[in-house]
């Protein structure tokens, strides 16, 4: 799929440079911590282990991944501006969810207290049902819920996640009336679905890649199919525009020096551009993006101002 908002590749810091005991000619010489603000299985956990061994290929080093669930992952993210200063602590930020959370209510961050170094991939938002639903198609859906309103559960990955949204864009678009019910990240959403404990989920594409026959994709949120999952319809093609979705990246606290925030996004840079990543990316239904240290602020500026005119709309911003 096209990648986009390219970032100028950077050339290594000399070996003299130095920042918070930071030598970026070796960065890095130790274990990186890499936290993951849900839990196991979603998105987050998925990609996160598909980078792990590039960190190692690339520099000789390990990551040790761990999971700080909560809050839709508001409980690490208020947290990692505790952790040390020094680029051997990382943490995997979501997009809308860092903007939205805010937005709403007292989350113990800001979204502007968050050193987002790299955006690596997107997930378009997808409502997935099991292979055995009696909705075959989204028509069959939307009849249904016009029918019983409120009735029809959809799980998905968090509050104010992009499942989230996109869950309450379709309902004013289609005008139907459905109950979401969040769950501690898309594996957790998945459990759900799997075990018949709600009617589908608003999930992401890369839940009908892996999932596979287990599932059935009714709608995906692209402007064209996603090459991975053929058979699924965009919601455009069923008349309602809705194009959305999920993007993942890296932080760091926001004490690190920006040199050392610049080592940061490089190595996340590097991994993203080995052909081997992105091939393995692309199987499992991600879309890839580079969005590096240099580029960020008109990024972050562009979505934070997309995601409070959803905000305001869907009346979830705070007063």
């Amino acid at each position: 799929m096209k990648r986009f908002y390219k970032t100028i590749a950077a050339g290594l810091i000399g070996a003299t440079a130095v920042a918070a005991g930071v030598a970026f000619a070796a960065y890095p010489e130790k274990t990186i911590n890499y936290i993951i603000a849900f839990g196991p299985g979603g998105e987050s956990d998925i990609s996160a282990r598909l980078q792990e061994p590039y960190f190692k290929k690339l520099t000789g080093q390990a990551v040790a991944i761990q999971y700080k669930a909560g809050a839709g992952g508001a409980a690490a993210w208020s947290q990692i501006n505790s952790a040390p200063g020094d680029g051997y602590t990382i943490i995997g930020t979501n997009l809308p969810h860092i903007v939205l959370q805010p937005l709403q209510k007292d989350v113990g961050y800001k979204t502007n207290e968050l050193a987002n170094v790299y955006w690596f991939h997107y997930t378009p938002d997808a409502i997935i049902v099991t292979a055995d639903s009696p909705y075959k198609t989204l028509d069959d859906l939307v009849a249904a819920a016009k029918k019983t309103p409120g009735a029809l559960t959809f799980s998905g990955s968090g509050t104010n996640s992009a499942n989230h949204l996109a869950q309450q864009r379709f309902g004013k678009l289609a005008g139907i009336k459905t109950t979401y019910i969040p769950a501690k990240g898309t594996g957790a959403s998945n459990a759900a679905l799997l075990g018949k404990h709600v009617s589908g989920a608003f999930s992401y594409s890369t839940v009908g890649t892996q999932l596979g026959a287990q599932v059935r994709c009714l709608a995906i949120a692209l402007e064209k199919r996603h090459p991975a999952l053929p058979d699924c319809p965009t919601f455009k093609e069923k008349g309602y525009n809705l194009v959305s979705g999920a993007y993942r990246g890296i932080a760091v606290p926001n004490t690190t020096p920006k040199a050392t925030q610049q080592a940061v996004s490089d190595l996340i840079g590097k991994i993203n551009h080995d052909p081997a990543f992105i091939k393995s990316m692309e199987d499992k239904g991600f879309a890839m993006i580079d969005v590096g240290l240099a580029d960020m602020p008109a990024f972050m500026a562009e979505r934070q101002k997309e995601y409070e005119e959803i905000a305001r709309e869907m009346g979830i911003m705070k007063k």
